[in-house]
C-alpha cells in the first residue's frame, strides 16, 4: 500500500502538469458503473458515477496537495470550490499520458477505471488493480470526517508533542508499539513498511507495549520515523509491488530497506521472524529487536 512518501511523490509530480488544467471530459469504467449499480463499493464513493462525471467536467484544477496518505485535488467550477479526495489504497496509481498506450504495464492497462481528458491527447488516468482505492467529490474536506481526525503531518513542529500526548492515553498505552505508530490518528502517513524499518533501526520489538517505552525513546522513535519518511521521499518511494509514479516508473527506496521483507538480519545475520500485528505481517530480528 502506498504510504506517505509514495503519495508525496505522486503529488509533487502531478502539481506542475495538472495545475490550472480544465477537465473537459471524464470517462468511468464499466466495472465501476456495474459494481455500483449492483450495490457494491467500487472506487467512486458518495455519488453515482454519472453524477461524478458530469460534475467534474469543466472543473479547473487549482491545486494538488497531500494530507497523510490522501491526495487532494482542489477544484473550481462556476465560482464554486470543490475537492476531489483520493486514497490509492493498495494498488491505485495515476498516470499522466498523451496516449493510453503509454501505460505499458499490462496489469495497469487492464485496470484503467477513470480517465480525465484535459485537451486533445492529454490525459490523467487512474488505474487500480484491486479497486480498493477511493474517490470522493466534496465541497470541502469537512464533509469527510476521517480527514479531520488525522494526526499532524510528521514533519510539522506539532507532530512530536501530539504523538507523545496520544501515546499516554489508555486506548494506546497498552497496545503494541507497531500498531500505534501505524495509526493515522497518532502519526500521519506511517504504514507497515516504514513502521517496520523504524522499529528495526531503533532495535524495538514490534509487539512491545507502548507503556514500556520511555518518553525519550518515543521521541527518538518519532524522529527516526520522520527521517525514514524523508529518506524515502528523496529516493522516490518504495515499489514493493504495484507503486508507480505518474510516468510509470518505480521508486528506489525498496533497495535501501533493511528489515521489511528480509529473511535475515543485515546486522547479526539471524533469521528474521514474523508475526501479525493489527492485521499486518510484521518482520523483525529476534536478536536485535527486544
Amino acid at each position: 500500500m502506498p504510504e506517505l512518501p509514495e503519495v508525496e511523490g505522486v503529488v509533487r509530480e502531478l502539481q506542475p502538469v495538472v495545475t490550472g488544467k480544465i477537465i473537459r471530459h471524464v470517462q468511468v469504467s464499466n466495472t465501476i458503473c456495474t459494481s455500483i449499480r449492483e450495490g457494491k463499493a467500487c472506487i467512486i464513493k458518495g455519488m453515482k458515477p454519472e453524477i461524478f462525471s458530469d460534475l467534474l467536467e469543466n472543473m479547473q484544477i487549482r491545486e494538488v496537495k497531500r494530507r497523510s496518505k490522501y491526495i487532494l485535488f482542489h477544484l473550481e467550477k462556476d465560482n464554486l470550490s470543490y475537492v476531489l479526495v483520493n486514497h490509492l489504497a493498495m494498488t491505485g496509481a495515476w498516470f499522466y499520458v498523451r496516449s493510453l498506450n503509454e501505460i505499458t504495464e499490462a496489469k495497469f492497462q487492464k485496470h484503467i477505471h477513470i480517465v480525465f481528458t484535459f485537451e486533445e491527447d492529454e490525459f490523467l488516468v487512474y488505474a487500480d488493480i484491486r479497486r480498493f482505492g477511493e474517490m470522493r467529490l466534496l465541497h470541502s474536506i469537512e464533509e469527510y470526517p476521517p480527514l479531520l481526525e488525522i494526526a499532524p503531518e510528521p514533519f510539522s513542529k506539532e507532530a512530536l508533542p501530539y504523538f507523545i500526548a496520544k501515546s499516554k492515553l489508555p486506548k494506546y498505552s497498552n497496545k503494541p508499539v507497531k500498531e500505534v505508530i501505524m495509526d493515522g490518528q497518532v502519526i500521519a502517513g506511517c504504514g507497515n513498511i516504514y513502521a517496520t524499518e523504524s522499529l528495526f533501526r531503533m532495535k524495538i520489538h514490534p509487539a512491545r507495549k507502548l507503556s514500556r517505552i520511555s518518553d525519550k525513546r518515543k521521541s527518538e522513535l518519532f524522529h527516526t520515523i520522520a527521517a525514514i519518511l524523508h529518506e524515502s521521499i528523496n529516493a522516490g518511494g518504495s515499489s514493493i509491488s504495484d507503486y508507480r509514479n505518474i510516468n510509470g516508473e518505480a521508486g528506489g527506496m525498496q533497495d535501501r530497506l533493511q528489515m521489511y521483507g528480509k529473511k535475515a538480519c543485515p546486522i547479526c545475520h539471524t533469521n528474521t521472524k514474523q508475526m501479525v500485528i493489527s492485521g499486518r505481517n510484521s518482520v523483525f530480528c529476534p536478536k536485535c529487536q527486544h
